[in-house]
């Protein structure tokens, strides 16, 4: 009797001991899960998870990280704060990510920041520019820590603006004045105080700044009032508008040319999307498919194009240089413990499609945000011509020169 007890017991002790295994087994082979939540009904948003997922094959296709594959889980965010504040909820609480890359608008990014914190959950976004993201990381290191900025910083955006406007306006086209045209939005408050400081250290006198609503439809007041003041350039800081300002500066022959940031004008469909009136319009960028900005740049852009059809957004590089980030973040930390990707995250030191990438440390100014300048990102000043996004600055990687359509007069 005692020897059937025992017998009973040794068996219930191993079968208790492999029920026990048997998840910290499958765990250990379950894939490692990192959530895009991504405006995926816009171009920009669209080819955020489509980047992500490139990055994710690659890595899968060298046996992924860990002994674990990697698996993209996307959320359609509807260009919503409030989607995607549940949006990340879900995909921690439910999903059980491991980490997650979230928008390009400033606006999205400034909600999840607190949860990111809440639910210490490594968050780093693809595109959104505003300096308070870095800010509050600054300002509250131990809180927000756990949230990483992958794009340009608004006043990074500004200066490398002002720094092409030196060469290409100033130096080369001897222009004198100009006016700020900006929407109003989170990201552009930052970018214009950049604007107003630099330009003028860049040579340009500023004779005008509007202030617009992203809502706007008509620009013909804008651009009469601009042609008013008789700027040698108008300098914007256009997102989540774009295709509207740039038909009607066409059509109206606005003699006045455009520089700056249009962040629509990244897009590969932006040509069509404005039936030509594109051409002449420049935009700051961080890559473009047929320039070697690194080693890395044209190959991703060839194999986004296969996959999807067209070239990628820009937040389609940055999401493919995050997802190798966070994961060799995870492969040195052995671990997918949040602090010890922090950790691991905060020594980033990586040749991505957009240049080298660290970040700025606890005690800089923009904590978390990715360096620009050499030796970093730097940036390029792309311009649409004849179809075609030809790269105009820095001139280590132009293809082409800056020029204007016609009805815009160069004042020499």
């Amino acid at each position: 009797m005692r020897s059937s007890t025992a017998l009973g017991s040794a068996l219930f002790t191993s079968a208790l001991a492999l029920c026990l295994a048997a998840p910290a087994y499958a765990q250990s082979n379950d894939p490692i899960k990192i959530g895009v939540i991504a405006e995926v009904q816009s171009i920009a948003g669209a080819a955020t998870p489509g980047g992500a997922q490139i990055a994710a094959d690659e890595i899968n296709a060298k046996g992924g990280i860990l002994g674990r594959k990697i698996e993209i889980v996307t959320y359609d965010n509807k260009s919503s704060s409030a989607d995607s504040v549940r949006a990340f909820q879900r995909a921690v609480s439910e999903d059980k990510v491991s980490a997650v890359i979230a928008s390009y608008i400033s606006e999205v990014v400034l909600a999840l920041e607190p949860w990111a914190a809440r639910l210490k959950m490594p968050l780093i976004t693809p595109g959104a520019a505003s300096n308070e993201i870095t800010k509050a990381i600054h300002n509250d290191y131990e809180k927000n820590k756990y949230t990483f900025h992958g794009y340009l910083t608004s006043a990074a955006q500004a200066q490398l603006v002002c720094d092409a406007a030196k060469d290409l306006l100033v130096d080369k086209m001897h222009m004198k004045t100009v006016a700020i045209m900006s929407e109003d939005a989170a990201w552009t408050k930052p970018l214009d105080v950049g604007y107003e400081a630099c330009l003028p250290k860049a040579g340009l006198k500023v004779v005008e700044h509007v202030r617009f609503s992203p809502d706007t439809t008509d620009f013909t007041p804008i651009f009469n009032n601009m042609e008013a003041k008789k700027p040698d350039v108008i300098v914007t800081g256009i997102s989540h508008v774009g295709v509207q300002p740039t038909v009607q500066w066409k059509n109206q022959q606005v003699p006045i040319p455009m520089f700056g940031i249009s962040a629509q004008a990244l897009s590969p469909t932006f040509w069509k999307d404005t039936n030509g009136a594109a051409d002449g319009v420049p935009s700051l960028a961080v890559a473009t498919p047929d320039v070697a900005v690194t080693p890395k740049t044209k190959p991703f852009a060839a194999a986004f194009k296969a996959k999807f059809g067209a070239p990628p957004a820009y937040t389609g590089y940055t999401a493919y240089d995050e997802v190798y980030m966070i994961t060799d973040a995870i492969k040195r930390a052995g671990s997918t413990d949040p602090d010890k990707m922090v950790t691991e995250l905060e020594k980033t030191d990586y040749e991505g499609t957009i240049g080298k990438i660290a970040f700025y440390g606890k005690d800089d100014e923009f904590t978390h945000g990715i360096k620009s300048g050499p030796g970093f990102v730097t940036g390029l000043v792309f311009q649409w011509q004849d179809e075609k996004q030809v790269v105009v600055w820095p001139e280590k990687i132009a293809e082409g020169k800056l020029k204007f359509p016609n009805f815009v007069k160069l004042s020499q």
